[in-house]
């Protein structure tokens, strides 16, 4: 990478934080049509259109615009928002509102490449729902290990974030990247969706736990990692294998955006248990304004007034 891309790279990677920490709290949004977080449904979504034949490209396109309008929107997806009654033209206005509202900071060809898949989320007709490989149901029910470091107790978080979770943000995370680096965003999505396969098998430990390993590791991450590529339809798997050599390091466009995706990704799910537990009632008063005005804030001022809160 030039000295001039560098300079860009971290000039952007600088915006990102805000809009990437509103994607990563999909993790903990969910609704009463369905099971599971926002994002780990859109994990499995992504692996249906896939192994339906559609193209990482696309598929890509669609769920990076999806995770940004559900930054700011929850649970009111373009399908919610057609099961409402809106016109495929409404459900578009209002989800591409929802993606200006925290894409500013990101690259210009980016929020253009998803703003034109609003179409595939709205329109579209969900793929045929082939027999899914075991490891999309696994990865969802595998939880993350955390913090962990050799020698050390491991620090246990509460509720703990699962595979699925993760590698969708590191996907999305990528896909967003990609134009900064020089990837292409198919690529780096397909990577980050894919890069845990082996904890399909393995319960994660960590790092403390992998070091425990020694010698076996790698032969054990290969052995499992090809086990569930296997499993995939045969040009999908070739294009997984080839992708999974790029997480050996950062000297590829498409390693540089998915090594940027993924410790941005652990450092904010860090960040995140840290808000959580310094929360203090103030910030939803205050700072959010859980009271908001309209007709009756003063009575509902003088509620909590009168209750001493």
């Amino acid at each position: 990478m030039t000295a001039v891309a560098a300079r860009l790279t971290a000039h952007r990677l600088a915006a990102v934080p805000g809009p990437f920490r509103e994607i990563g709290d999909l993790k903990r949004v969910r609704v009463a049509h369905a099971a599971g977080s926002a994002a780990q449904r859109a994990f499995v979504r992504s692996w249906v259109a896939l192994v339906a034949g559609e193209e990482p490209e696309r598929v890509a396109a669609a769920e990076c615009a999806a995770a940004l309008a559900g930054a700011r929107l929850g649970g009111i997806d373009a399908a919610v928002l057609r099961s409402c009654g809106l016109a495929p033209r409404q459900a578009e206005i209002v989800l591409g509102h929802a993606i200006d509202e925290v894409a500013g900071g990101l690259n210009a060809r980016t929020v253009a490449r998803v703003r034109t898949a609003l179409p595939d989320l709205v329109e579209a007709p969900v793929p045929k729902r082939s027999p899914l490989p075991a490891f999309v149901d696994a990865l969802c029910r595998q939880p993350r290990a955390g913090a962990t470091a050799p020698g050390r107790p491991r620090l246990i978080v509460e509720p703990p974030e699962n595979h699925a979770e993760h590698c969708w943000a590191v996907a999305v995370y990528g896909g967003l990247l990609a134009d900064d680096v020089g990837a292409e965003p198919g690529d780096a999505f397909l990577l980050g969706l894919a890069h845990h396969l082996h904890n399909a098998v393995l319960p994660d430990a960590g790092f403390a736990g992998e070091m425990l390993l020694g010698p076996h590791l790698e032969p054990v991450l290969q052995r499992l990692t090809e086990r569930e590529v296997s499993t995939l339809p045969a040009e999908l798997a070739d294009r997984v294998r080839e992708l999974l050599g790029h997480r050996a390091d950062a000297a590829t466009p498409v390693g540089r955006a998915f090594h940027a995706a993924d410790v941005l990704d652990r450092v904010l799910q860090c960040h995140h248990h840290a808000r959580a537990a310094g929360f203090t009632a103030d910030q939803a008063l205050v700072d959010l304004e859980l009271v908001h005005a309209g007709p009756v804030a003063d009575y509902h001022h003088a509620v909590l007034a009168a209750a001493g809160l």
